[in-house]
């Protein structure tokens, strides 16, 4: 069975995506996939600093996240150009990850922008994780030291909370404790993986 798993920044995806790793589903990690096809020396990387300037690379030759993303995440334009050149990359690796793995598996895609890049129908099953925007908010400034307003601007990038939300097949709530959070990914994952 293939899932798709997304939700907003800070919404505890990656938890979810962790502890579905632990249960023994096959995880396929967009974040990790798009930091490997922007490695240095990759083909993507080359079109990164092509079209945004050597302002993108770090000192030692890598990719400068932070000032990538200041360029990209208050400009629409910007960020689907970097978007064209790595969601292709990505979907490539992914789909190679993918048929890797063995036979029955039940493979979880971790994408954080499922919806804005339209994916949902690619998969029998979409998970959201999902919390208030308050609490992305206070996530954000608290737990990750973001200022408010660029908080405010990644969130305004990404889909809607009712974009996600429409899409969804199991809607996961994670207003709750991490333990709350665990007992309802691992009855999710029973059920999945049974079915």
């Amino acid at each position: 069975m293939r899932v798709g798993l997304t939700g907003g920044v800070a919404s505890g995806k990656s938890t979810v995506s962790a502890v579905l790793d632990e249960l023994g589903a096959v995880v396929v990690d967009s974040d990790v996939i798009a930091r490997e096809v922007v490695a240095p020396g990759t083909p993507g990387l080359t079109a990164v600093v092509g079209e945004f300037g050597h302002q993108v690379l770090a000192s030692d030759g890598s990719l400068d996240r932070p000032a990538l993303g200041r360029l990209v995440f208050g400009d629409d334009d910007a960020r689907r150009r970097l978007e064209g050149i790595v969601h292709p990359l990505v979907r490539a690796r992914a789909a190679e990850v993918e048929h890797a793995a063995p036979d029955g598996s039940l493979i979880v895609h971790d994408i954080p922008l499922l919806v804005e890049t339209g994916q949902g129908d690619r998969f029998e099953v979409v998970v959201v994780v999902d919390v208030p925007e308050e609490v992305q908010l206070a996530r954000m400034v608290s737990d990750r030291g973001w200022t408010e307003e660029d908080a405010r601007a990644r969130i305004a990038a990404q889909a809607s909370r009712e974009d996600r939300l429409a899409v969804a097949t199991h809607v996961l709530d994670n207003t709750g404790s991490r333990e709350d959070l665990r007992r309802v990914v691992e009855e999710l994952y029973a059920g999945l993986a049974s079915g």
